[in-house]
């Protein structure tokens, strides 16, 4: 192993085990202060570690006061938890993987996880499925969310240190999000900004709106293609709201075609939201370097885009 590499590997399904070789820059600092400075643990996690007693300096258990010394090494276990869904075999499309992320290009038409409406055929069976066939029984834990009708980019950490730190990124807006969208009407900007607050107006309501009593929310957007009635634009999260694009397009006046919540209820061009995650890029967990991953306009999205230009 390189010097200041980590190690995370799993034993028999049941532990994480995570290896770190303290650096010359280490030197001096506390236990805690290295977990928290290179490997991003949070508060919380080391106060669960330390519960735990899953913290060890050199093979043997230690107080997160110990200071460290070049060459050290510390290692972090955490118990792994047993897959939780049934395996069923569905579409499932790699575009990324590595030994702590999945990242698929999703279909539209179906939903990311479990609901009491669509207990089955999700991509959470599909991802146990997958993982099934390679005789590995992950825990399935988004790191990302995607409508039912919304196609593109799904992120699935295959560990909890995984899971933890791109949470954390995405929690921080540190992962670049873009989208693909086609809108109603011509947009006239080339490109804008949208600064408006979004709100959840009841506990149970699954609409949002604009509204000075919600969230701070950041959307970009430029125009890529103009036609008679439409557009097709890139979009950018700046912020992780629910329904942030589909409720801030129809702020501007340009609902998403085919959004029946938000825009035309009878959705006549495309039988769902034409709203599809295309770019992704954040951290990979261990080794910190920067991750891009695309996937292009699916089927009825190109179809779509050519009735737009007809």
């Amino acid at each position: 192993m390189k010097e200041g590499e980590e190690m995370l590997v799993a034993d028999q399904q049941t532990e994480i085990k995570l290896v770190y070789q303290v650096e010359n820059d280490d030197e001096g600092k506390t236990v805690k202060q290295v977990l928290k400075t290179k490997l991003d643990f949070s508060s919380r996690l080391l106060t669960k570690l330390k519960h735990e007693k899953m913290v060890f300096l050199n093979n043997e258990y230690v107080k997160y006061h110990e200071e460290v010394k070049e060459g050290d090494y510390i290692k972090v276990l955490m118990k792994e938890e047993p897959n939780q869904f049934l395996p069923q075999e569905i579409p499932f499309e790699v575009v990324y993987e590595d030994v702590d992320v999945i990242v698929i290009n999703k279909r539209p038409g179906i939903v990311s996880h479990p609901t009491k409406s669509h207990p089955n055929y999700t991509i959470a069976n599909a991802a146990t499925y997958y993982l099934h066939k390679q005789g590995l029984e992950y825990r399935i834990r988004f790191v990302n969310r995607l409508d039912m009708d919304t196609s593109g980019l799904l992120v699935i950490a295959k560990n909890p240190y995984a899971h933890h730190v791109l949470s954390e990124q995405m929690q921080a807006d540190k992962v670049e999000k873009r989208y693909i969208t086609f809108v109603e009407g011509v947009v006239d900007k080339d490109e804008e900004t949208i600064d408006a607050p979004i709100y959840r107006p009841t506990e149970d309501s699954i609409k949002r709106v604009v509204d000075v009593r919600g969230q701070q929310s950041i959307t970009k957007y430029k125009v890529l293609e103009r036609y008679h009635n439409a557009s097709m634009l890139e979009v950018e999260l700046l912020t992780g709201r629910t329904h942030q694009i589909r409720v801030h397009m129809n702020h501007i006046g340009h609902p998403i075609i085919g959004d029946t919540l938000y825009g035309d209820p009878e959705g006549k061009l495309i039988d769902r939201q034409a709203l599809h995650a295309a770019f992704l890029k954040f951290y990979q967990p261990r080794y910190r370097h920067g991750v891009e991953v695309r996937a292009p306009l699916p089927e009825d999205l190109l179809q779509l885009q050519n009735t737009l230009k007809g």
